[in-house]
């Protein structure tokens, strides 16, 4: 299929923006079915307003929580992603990896 560049309006700030033949053929090898609806500077307004900083999916990425815990085989203090349960072993990164490839 060929595309050819295309005049739009911005639904937000009413300006005309192209709609060009090379981001045609990117959104239709994504598989997106509309058209944009905003002009380049407007989407950027939009994403900033909304806070998305690349997170999966266009979702805003978010710090992940950390609990201390010590080592059960070296003892060295580190954080997990997950909150520790008495009776269970907790690793550093160093020891997991020893204790996988077993």
């Amino acid at each position: 299929m060929s595309f050819t560049d295309k005049s739009l309006h911005c639904m937000d700030c009413g300006s005309e923006f192209t709609f060009s033949a090379s981001e045609q053929e990117l959104f239709a090898n994504k598989g997106y079915q509309n058209e944009p609806k905003r002009c380049p500077a407007c989407r950027a307004a939009r994403r900033s307003q909304r806070g998305d900083s690349g997170g999966f999916m266009g979702a805003p990425a978010q710090t992940r929580q950390m609990w201390p815990a010590v080592c059960a085989t070296c003892g060295q203090e580190t954080q997990v992603p997950f909150e520790p349960r008495s009776g269970r072993p907790v690793y550093c990164s160093a020891c997991y990896v020893k204790t996988k490839t077993r």
